[in-house]
């Protein structure tokens, strides 16, 4: 049985390779939550703004994970884009293994979004709360687009960053004389 990883696409390449190459594009750390009767969250990095005018984000979720389901019925959703002490909360969301429903919140601070319900993550350096706009069909996963309808940021810390396979942080900053 060939397993995802060695599995040949029509290109030649195998998922390792493509994941490999995708990693050297370095992406923010999210957490996507929803609120309702079964909240959830769930560590993202597949995370754009797309529009200004509307006020569109974006998030990219596997069709096999729980946060599929429970973000199509639910029709809301919250981001917090986490900052660089927050590696272990991304690491947590990310715990396929974490408890479900409320009991996954327990040992993080958070509070309700405003419009939403959905959870925000405590210490994050912005909340975006979402009203699904549009969903489409993304090979594996389903691009959702989210509109606006509350947003807070806060103060100017770095954010996490994931980059080739790993949690990284921005180094420090760089003099003219060092460029």
């Amino acid at each position: 049985m060939t397993t995802i990883n060695q599995r040949k696409h029509a290109a030649g390449y195998d998922i390792r390779q493509l994941r490999w190459a995708f990693g050297a594009f370095a992406t923010g750390v999210t957490v996507v939550t929803v609120g309702g009767r079964e909240p959830h969250g769930m560590t993202a990095n597949s995370f754009t703004s797309v529009s200004l005018d509307p006020p569109l984000v974006l998030v990219c979720v596997d069709r096999q994970a729980v946060m599929h389901e429970r973000l199509e019925n639910t029709g809301t959703f919250a981001v917090s884009i986490l900052s660089c002490a927050q590696e272990t909360v991304a690491r947590h969301f990310a715990d396929r293994l974490r408890p479900s429903g409320l009991a996954q919140f327990d040992d993080v601070g958070w509070r309700p979004g405003p419009a939403t319900g959905a959870p925000l993550i405590d210490g994050a350096l912005a909340h975006l709360e979402c009203r699904l706009w549009r969903s489409y069909a993304g090979g594996d996963h389903t691009i959702f687009t989210g509109e606006l309808v509350d947003l807070h940021r806060y103060g100017d810390d770095d954010p996490v960053l994931f980059l080739q396979g790993r949690f990284r942080q921005i180094g420090p900053e760089r003099t003219e004389a060092h460029r």
